[in-house]
This record gives structure tokens, C-alpha cells and sequence, in this order.
């Protein structure tokens, strides 16, 4: 529960359309071609801008998804709800784990069309380990029961 927020407002990936230069003092020193450092929220905030109904469902898969399949296996360990819940909540892990395969195919299309730069960032790593730590307990716990 605690490594999705922080994943949601880390670094995903770093774009940008030139390497980044950095001008000589005598020309300003200023930096040309800056990156673009996306998290799930700072992309979702652009998505908004744009196209409110697809901001929607990523808002969905990104947010809503893990933090709700989170909650009800809590309260599945906690014996606050019934193990009937079980398939909606992995319905809602698979729904997450979208979220990060939509992720990595644009890095694979944007890497292959060779147009800009992108880097992964630590934050993706952070985000994907969230999504398939969730999905692993949710598979234990289907195998307890």
C-alpha cells in the first residue's frame, strides 16, 4: 500500500528529442533540449489536458486498480471480507499489471523508431515491483485457501 503512492509520483522515464546540451558560460550556460522527467501523475495531468476519457482509464489501471485489489486483500488476510472476492481482486491485479506492459510497449515502439531519447527511470522499476508484489500475495493467497 505504502509503495504505490511513492511509485506513482516517481521518475517512469526521461524523454527528450536531443541529447541535452549544456551551453558554454560565455553563450548564457544555459541548458538546450531539455529532458522530460514523466511520472504516472505528471502524465496523467497531460493526458487531461488532451483526452479526458483516456485519461480515465489510465487514472483506473495506474490508481484505482492496485490500490483497490491492495485494500481487499487486507481485508481478505484480515478477515474482514469473504475469499468469494478473490477473483474480482485478481481481475483488478491483471487490470493493473496493463498498465505497466502499456508502459513498456511505448518504450519499445519509441526505442525502435529511433526519434528522441528515452531513459527508464528508477521509478518504473518501483512501480512494477508494487503491481507484481500485489499479484504474488494475491496468488499465495489463492493457493492457502
Amino acid at each position: 500500500m505504502i509503495a504505490f503512492p511513492i511509485a506513482w509520483f516517481s521518475p517512469l522515464i526521461t524523454t527528450g528529442l536531443l541529447p541535452q546540451w549544456h551551453m558554454p558560460s560565455w553563450l548564457g550556460g544555459k541548458t538546450v533540449f531539455e529532458h522530460d522527467t514523466l511520472t504516472v501523475i505528471s502524465g496523467i495531468q497531460k493526458l487531461l489536458e488532451t483526452d479526458i476519457l483516456l485519461a480515465m482509464v489510465v487514472t483506473f489501471f495506474a490508481l484505482v486498480a492496485p490500490l483497490l485489489k491492495c485494500l481487499g486483500m487486507a481485508l481478505i488476510h484480515f478477515n474482514l471480507l469473504t475469499d468469494a472476492a478473490q477473483p474480482v481482486l485478481s481481475t483488478l491485479g491483471k487490470l493493473a499489471m496493463a498498465d505497466v506492459f502499456l508502459l513498456a510497449l511505448h518504450i519499445v515502439i519509441a526505442k525502435g523508431i529511433g526519434i528522441g531519447q528515452i531513459e527508464v527511470a528508477w521509478g518504473l522499476y518501483l512501480f512494477t515491483a508494487a503491481v507484481l508484489t500485489s499479484l504474488g500475495i494475491s496468488l499465495l493467497a489463492k493457493r492457502k485457501s
